[in-house]
């Protein structure tokens, strides 16, 4: 085995029981002993790979941001590919495919949503968020009167219930939901 291909090995272990603790005990009562006793890995490989536990944390929250929106970008871009052309149909589709990300992987989805992430977590958060407001204004072409405010108010909806579908007890429930929020979003988009 190249060296590569065990500090990749190294670093998917790492992150795979980082996400186990901190959802088990959240970010403040998690340790990096538990950590790379999970992992199989030494404290010195994590600071190697991520440099402490809150870089592994806002590794986490990047690789799980950066996953959602890899499946809501893939959802729009094949839903074009098969005709639709009309932007808020588009809108639905994305949020459609971000929600099952939400419930598929509610651990990671709870855990953020929960706070007490590291310091400097909230910011990056929130920039994450800004930068997801601005695709949709730019997938919606928001030019009207109401044009950044509805862009605001339907990314923040979709939000919320990606929070909301994170918690549900069962699949079905979270389905539902997912499905009444998206009907009440067309309304409103309508």
């Amino acid at each position: 085995m190249s060296v590569s291909t065990r500090a990749a090995g190294t670093r998917t272990a790492l992150l795979t029981a980082a996400r186990r603790v901190f959802a088990e005990s959240g970010f403040a009562e998690s340790s990096i002993a538990d950590v790379v006793a999970r992992a199989g890995a030494s404290v010195g490989s994590l600071y190697h790979h991520f440099g402490g536990k809150a870089e592994l944390y806002l590794a986490l929250f990047e690789e799980y941001q950066t996953g959602q929106e890899e499946r809501a970008a893939s959802a729009v871009r094949e839903a074009r590919l098969q005709g639709e052309l009309d932007p808020f149909a588009l809108f639905v589709i994305g949020s459609r495919s971000y929600l099952a990300g939400c419930w598929e992987q509610r651990d990671l989805a709870r855990m953020f949503l929960a706070g007490g992430g590291p310091p400097g977590f909230e910011l990056l958060a929130r920039r994450r968020y800004r930068d997801w407001t601005r695709r949709n204004a730019l997938l919606l072409g928001a030019e009207s009167e109401w044009g950044d405010a509805l862009v605001l108010v339907l990314t923040t909806v979709i939000s919320e219930a990606g929070h909301e579908i994170a918690v549900c007890d069962d699949e079905e429930s979270a389905q539902k939901l997912a499905e009444n929020v998206l009907s009440l979003v067309e309304k409103i988009g309508r």
